[in-house]
């Protein structure tokens, strides 16, 4: 599932990421790689902050619709 439908609070394991190349790239850049741990801290109009390897960062509706969990 995507990781927009996800609750806040819920950990959980990433399984892919999807997108072109370069969008690929940039999430994995981030340190959304498949296997790391994700959880999300807040949701603000759909937009995400999340805490994934120690640091926290916020993310759109449309680049989080890419990470499945």
């Amino acid at each position: 599932m995507p990781l927009v439908l996800v609750n806040k609070g819920e950990e959980n394991i990433i399984r892919k990421v999807g997108g072109n190349p370069e969008v690929r790239t940039h999430l994995e850049n981030l340190g959304f790689v498949p296997g790391s741990s994700v959880k999300i801290i807040a949701s603000m109009g759909g937009n995400l902050i999340v805490n994934i390897k120690e640091s926290r960062i916020a993310i759109s509706k449309e680049m989080a619709s890419k990470i499945m969990v």
